[in-house]
């Protein structure tokens, strides 16, 4: 039988790892007390935070112990990892916010009862810290000279690095230090930009302890052309319901690239490997099912699996026949109307299928906007109050929907 780090390399998870027997042993047998971070610089989680929280829970039901580290206090500083600006400073209520938001999302993925996982916020003890005894407990296990050619680092150098944010690797190996005495926890998984941060804990814990900690980096969800997933031209894909609509969250896997959908299907869903690689022959008309496969199984993990039939129901109606319930739509008032009726071009930008007049005028003209399933050629196209109390399904392109109705 296929071990649990074996499927791990199989599904394409793992990038890096310290000390591979060490990892294998330990994850395979349930001894990990393991830990990822979360910095909370937005209310709700995302696409990309996604990977990990998967990942927690495949090791959970191994029988291994998370620990979700909420970083509210390494987000008072900010990670350098990846960027190539300085994030903005957030007010303390804001983090303390954000945190409680992660943990409810959390909870959906993780079984937090007793002894089966924990959540940490770092604020706990990095903010009672005294800046001299820090110093003089951690300072001399870091070199200037190996943090400076840090990755996270190295791409900042060029634009002016902070010390603020210099101090970041510090804390965030302060974080495991602390935890491996304080909560027996001996793994930490992060994302392949965060490697560099990683190895600054188990050194640490090396030069202080003189015991082996261990890391491991889960690959970074990357499509075809390398960049990463889990963005829109609209910004995020949200794991909160009312930042992204279920709708919106099933629509962005169905709509993956060919190139993408085997590997999303292998690194973020739970089913069978046997299953997954049996697809690897499929195409075409096919490769559409494995779409609706993997948005219907990842919007069932974040939503639960009644918003995920509805989900799918409401995209099949779609496609089939016109207009369903559950997809995005723009409620008009009266006062929207002019003379008792609304041009197409106002309608686009309304629901912000088109962010301006002249891109809907020139969406139009190019037959890319369609009203109730027929292609709209007239720029001077309106809507009565008695189409519109029916209702009109708008749609830009081949994957852009949004249905009017007038209260």
């Amino acid at each position: 039988m296929m071990t649990l780090y074996d499927e791990l390399i199989a599904r394409g998870l793992i990038a890096q790892v310290t000390n591979e027997e060490e990892i294998k042993n330990m994850i395979n047998n349930g001894k990990a007390t393991f830990y990822i971070g979360f910095d909370c610089t937005a209310d709700s989680l995302h696409v990309g935070h996604f990977m990990a929280l998967c990942l927690m829970k495949r090791l959970q039901m191994a029988g291994n112990r998370p620990i979700a580290l909420i970083g509210d206090g390494t987000t008072l500083i900010g990670d350098p990892s990846g960027r190539t600006d300085m994030r903005q400073m957030l007010t303390e209520e804001t983090i303390a916010h954000n945190a409680e938001c992660f943990k409810k999302q959390m909870e959906k993925f993780i079984d937090f009862s007793e002894g089966k996982a924990i959540m940490l916020r770092n604020s706990e003890w990095l903010k009672p810290l005294n800046y001299i005894e820090l110093l003089r407990e951690v300072g001399a296990c870091f070199s200037v000279n190996n943090m400076l050619r840090a990755e996270c680092y190295k791409q900042r150098m060029e634009k002016g690095l902070s010390f603020l944010e210099f101090n970041y690797m510090i804390m965030q190996s302060y974080d495991f230090y602390y935890m491996f005495q304080h909560y027996g926890c001996n793994m930490q998984f992060g994302g392949n930009d965060q490697w560099s941060n990683m190895l600054g804990g188990t050194e640490l814990i090396r030069r202080k302890l003189g015991k082996d900690a261990h890391a491991m980096t889960i690959t970074l969800l990357l499509n075809s052309e390398g960049k990463k997933m889990g963005k829109t031209a609209a910004g995020a894909v949200w794991l909160d319901p009312n930042k992204t609509s279920p709708y919106d969250f099933y629509q962005y896997w169905r709509n993956v690239d060919d190139a993408d959908v085997l590997k999303c299907l292998r690194m973020l869903t739970f089913l069978p490997l046997e299953q997954i690689n049996e697809m690897d022959s499929w195409e075409g008309s096919q490769l559409n099912k494995a779409k609706e496969i993997l948005a219907f199984e990842l919007t069932s993990l974040v939503h639960g699996e009644e918003e995920a039939k509805k989900a799918e129901a409401s995209a099949k109606a779609l496609f089939g026949c016109g207009a369903s319930g559950e997809m995005p739509t723009t409620e008009l008032s009266e006062t929207d109307l002019a003379d008792g009726a609304i041009d197409i071009m106002s309608a686009l930008v309304l629901t912000g299928l088109c962010s301006s007049k002249s891109e809907a005028r020139r969406n139009i003209q190019q037959g890319g906007i369609s009203a109730n399933d027929e292609k709209v050629s007239d720029i001077g196209r309106s809507f009565t109050t008695d189409e519109l109390k029916a209702g009109v399904v708008l749609k830009r392109g081949k994957k852009n929907f949004n249905k009017i109705i007038l209260k």
